[in-house]
């Protein structure tokens, strides 16, 4: 176990340091998360690898990690319930927005380029 956590945290490390190193606009976690996928599939892991089992661990105990989120939700719910309209606002618009790129893409997807001859395009199955 201690394994697969050096294993995880060392990719978030690298990852940290990388994008220091060169500047990047992108979270070091999110750089080390794609190294150790991109690491884990080139060394095709087993599900009894180190890392696997503790990944599965850490997702049997996921609930434990919104339990801080939850507290924070708690000591400022007088900001909350101040902002409450701003805050669903801000929710719904972001939430419509992730909805309508997903089906864009999808659509945009979905469709084979149009034929030359000016055929209408089929949807790939």
């Amino acid at each position: 176990m201690i394994i697969g956590l050096l294993w995880l945290l060392g990719s978030l490390l690298v990852g940290e340091v990388l994008v220091r190193l060169f500047d990047a606009p992108v979270p070091g976690s999110i750089v080390g998360m794609v190294l150790l996928f991109v690491i884990l599939r080139w060394r095709r892991a087993s599900d009894d690898s180190p890392v696997v089992r503790v990944g599965h661990y850490l997702l049997d105990h996921l609930q434990l990690f919104f339990v801080p989120a939850g507290v924070g939700i708690v000591v400022y719910l007088r900001t909350v319930r101040d902002h409450a309209l701003p805050i669903t606002a801000g929710l719904l618009v972001s939430w419509l927005l992730g909805l309508v790129t997903v089906a864009g893409v999808v659509t945009a997807l979905s469709w084979r380029r149009t034929d030359p001859g000016g055929a209408t395009p089929e949807p790939i199955e």
